[in-house]
């Protein structure tokens, strides 16, 4: 079935962009076109994207999420 009429992208080759590491809608549009005439398949691309895992999603979330100190004394080896 066509997600994008505009540029006759399917869903397979949204899934295929996909599995080769497009996580969002404006890499599948980097990869295929697909959204950025009139922008009316964006929605559904992003819906087939949905939170699924993502090496490039993950390494963002790391990157913002605050950094805990360890308390006083632990992760050091202890003295025998």
């Amino acid at each position: 079935m066509y997600v994008c009429s505009c540029f006759g992208v399917t869903e397979q080759q949204v899934k295929d962009h996909a599995a080769a590491g497009a996580c969002t809608p404006r890499q599948i549009a980097s990869a295929s076109k697909a959204g950025t005439d009139c922008g009316g398949c964006v929605r559904t691309i992003q819906a087939m994207l949905g939170r699924g895992a993502c090496p490039r999603r993950e390494l963002l979330e790391r990157k913002q999420a605050p950094a805990t100190a360890a308390a006083p004394g632990e992760g050091l080896p202890e003295a025998a």
